[in-house]
């Protein structure tokens, strides 16, 4: 073999070497993913309704990918921390938000947030969603969503209706059901669900939409009455309470969802492997009772339609808040 036919021969074979190596490399990095601890990061304090779903879940997709998960709680600023944390992270699959409503209903009321959600992370699959029920405290002498209608009309500016916060799903929706119908009622925000819950029932407020997941024990001891369910079904715990819709007034659903968020740029690769993972354990039956038993639904979609969703929930409740001012800062 000449000279020039050596090298070419020793050209080809370190070429093919270094591609072997590189595909090697590959295929190890997509297979050893998660190599580590997950850290699962959740905007609220621990022990509300997001930290519950996010604890339960990560106990079953620690299972799933053989590594431990971490939750770590990052509450304060409407969400914005935590949410802010995971946004600017490494997008490496190691560091993981537990989204919720609110990284939609906030992109229409900060001025100043430190992250885009449309483009600051990417949706891996919805967790959950759980309707909001509009309820009233038993003093008010209404019991349909038109006779409450009616009375408010009757009396501009007499009721006011509690929510979880200035901003916050609860906030929106009370806004939402005005520019429906046009009653001119008052905005009472309290610091969490819990409290203006109490109000409500205490006849401080007279209304408000509350979460199933937080309000049936409430509705089911008897201590507020619902009107209506804000989403697309009867619930089954409240059979014969029906859905705005069906009580006349359609197009306005108000869910308290929550999904997986890894920051913008993971590979698709380590999104496909937690969006598999999870849906997996969502379709499990012990997940779907557990979630059933605190009025929620199982959702599991793709990232893609997940994608979709949340940027349906964006535009949806940006509209609101332009519509009815809704502002935070």
């Amino acid at each position: 073999m000449g000279t020039a036919s050596a090298w070419r021969f020793v050209g080809r074979r370190t070429f093919l070497v270094l591609c072997g190596a590189l595909f090697a490399t590959q295929t190890m990095g997509q297979t050893a993913y998660p190599s580590q601890p997950i850290r699962l990061i959740v905007s609220f304090a621990a022990g509300g309704p997001t930290d519950i779903f996010a604890r339960l879940v990560a106990s079953k997709l620690e299972k799933e990918l053989g590594q431990p998960i971490i939750v770590e709680n990052k509450p304060g600023g409407g969400s914005n921390i935590g949410s802010e944390f995971v946004a600017k992270a490494k997008p490496d699959g190691y560091t993981l938000l537990v989204g919720t409503v609110a990284n939609a209903t906030n992109m229409g009321i900060y001025k100043n947030l430190g992250y885009d959600t449309a483009r600051d992370f990417a949706p891996i699959t919805q967790i959950m969603s759980s309707p909001s029920v509009l309820v009233v405290n038993n003093n008010l002498p209404v019991r349909s969503l038109s006779e409450l209608i009616a009375y408010a009309k009757a009396r501009p500016g007499k009721l006011s209706y509690a929510s979880s916060g200035a901003g916050g799903m609860q906030h929106h929706a009370g806004e939402l059901l005005k520019l429906r119908t046009g009653i001119d009622v008052i905005h009472i925000p309290y610091k969490g669900a819990a409290p203006a819950l109490t109000d409500v029932i205490g006849g401080t407020v007279d209304f408000g939409f509350k979460t199933a997941s937080g309000v049936m024990p409430a509705i089911l001891s008897g201590k507020v009455r619902p009107l209506a369910v804000a989403g697309s079904a009867r619930l089954a715990q409240l059979p014969d309470v029906p859905t705005m819709a069906e009580a006349g007034m359609p197009d306005l659903e108000a869910d308290s969802w929550n999904g997986l968020f890894a920051p913008a740029g993971t590979p698709p690769a380590i999104i496909k492997r937690l969006a598999d993972a999870t849906i997996a354990i969502l379709k499990t039956p012990e997940i779907k009772e557990r979630f059933a038993a605190i009025s929620a639904t199982p959702i599991g979609s793709t990232p893609e339609e997940f994608s979709k969703y949340v940027k349906a929930e964006i535009t949806k409740w940006g509209m609101v808040a332009k519509q009815a001012n809704v502002q935070v800062n």
